[in-house]
């Protein structure tokens, strides 16, 4: 077997991760499934690696240092998870130039999740990154509604 050394027996049941996260100027936004991918949990880590690009979420507890309010139980969580901390928003948003090109529209980049269940974790790439643009939400100003 000394000619199979250093293989590794692929895996048939890997898991697809379906896992997007959403980075604009204001909000970084996980979908539904994140939360599920991870087990629904209360609080995450949110990781940079400046250097390779890359941004991860980690499950943790509530009581743990810089822990980051996530997700609802699994019954309650119907919509996808914004988080707004100010710190974790500036250090996402710095891997990209996000411009919003109008007034009613919104920069975003659009990123699949690779999941890593043996780290309860989901890491995100930056160089997978899609650029879009979307329709702002919310209320119209009053000069917008006349």
């Amino acid at each position: 077997m000394t000619s199979l050394q250093g293989f590794q027996e692929i895996s048939l049941a890997a898991p697809v991760s379906k896992s997007v996260m959403t980075v604009t100027d204001s909000v970084v936004r996980f979908n539904k499934a994140t939360a599920a991918e991870l087990g629904y949990p209360a609080y995450v880590h949110v990781l940079v690696n400046e250097s390779a690009k890359q941004i991860a979420i980690q499950a943790c507890a509530d009581k743990d240092e810089n822990a980051v309010k996530f997700s609802k139980p699994a019954d309650k969580q119907t919509t996808s998870i914004s988080v707004k901390a100010p710190a974790v928003v500036a250090a996402v948003t710095a891997f990209f130039e996000l411009h919003n090109p109008s007034e009613d529209e919104i920069d975003y980049r659009s990123i699949p999740g690779v999941g890593q269940p043996d780290d309860n974790a989901i890491i995100f790439a930056v160089a997978d990154a899609k650029a879009g643009t979307m329709k702002k939400r919310g209320r119209k100003k009053a000069a917008d509604a006349e």
